[in-house]
């Protein structure tokens, strides 16, 4: 009568992991290369059938050990798939960056601060934020020593969003302003300077388009824009 002898736990391990080595060779063969971050779902399963197939039947697997296997590769497929949305989503956002940034090509944009650039003419734009609505709002130009450079009286004004223009500068000197306002009654209106510049074009060398603008040689983020005067003069 022929004798069946069960295998030894040394051996079915030696021929789980000559199997194990197998796949893992195969898989190298089909890729170029295979390491534990490039293992597919496919992969585990080929190991856990491995293991099933050479378990000792005196010394059966843990079930409790094969349920956090199961877990490991719904874990690692899931992560996958959050790896795969995440990377599109990033795809997406850029597109949308791009396109905002290209619009707004050509026209003026108001950032944070209080400077004044004029162009080739000697025209330059602000911009400011009031509070509320004023009686009267009044700029002052300081030149780049402190001095007053111009006086501009622009009147009653809504609340919100305002600009204006001045045409005294000289290119290439930047110049600084201070806005000051009041209501009907007298009381001072808060207001928020803004530096207007041209968008002259995008660019791509980092990893989110930014603005050139003219008057500036440092790049602006897209995100700094507070606000879009419209088509430069």
């Amino acid at each position: 009568m022929t004798s069946i002898t069960a295998p030894s736990a040394a051996a079915a391990a030696a021929n789980a992991a000559s199997v194990a080595a197998s796949t893992t060779s195969n898989s190298s063969a089909g890729s170029g290369s295979a390491t534990a971050a490039s293992l597919t779902q496919a992969n585990f399963l080929q190991l856990l059938t491995a293991q099933l197939k050479y378990q000792s039947p005196t010394s059966p697997a843990n079930p409790t050990q094969m349920v956090s296997e199961f877990a490991a590769i719904s874990t690692v497929d899931g992560i996958n798939s959050l790896n795969t949305k995440l990377n599109s989503l990033s795809t997406s956002t850029g597109a949308a960056q791009m396109a905002q940034a290209s619009a707004l090509v050509g026209r003026q944009v108001a950032v944070s601060g209080n400077t004044l650039i004029p162009d080739n003419s000697g025209k330059a734009t602000g911009a400011f934020s009031l509070a509320s609505a004023t009686q009267a709002t009044t700029v002052t130009v300081f030149k780049p020593n402190g001095s007053i450079a111009a006086t501009l009286n622009l009147g009653t004004m809504p609340a919100g969003p305002q600009s204006f223009s001045w045409s005294g500068g000289s290119s290439g000197t930047d110049y600084s302003y201070n806005v000051t306002a009041t209501d009907s009654t007298g009381a001072a209106v808060s207001a928020t300077p803004y530096t207007v510049y041209t968008v002259q074009g995008v660019n791509l060398a980092g990893g989110t388009p930014t603005l050139n603008v003219a008057g500036s040689a440092a790049t602006l983020p897209v995100s700094s824009v507070q606000t879009v005067l419209g088509v430069a003069s």
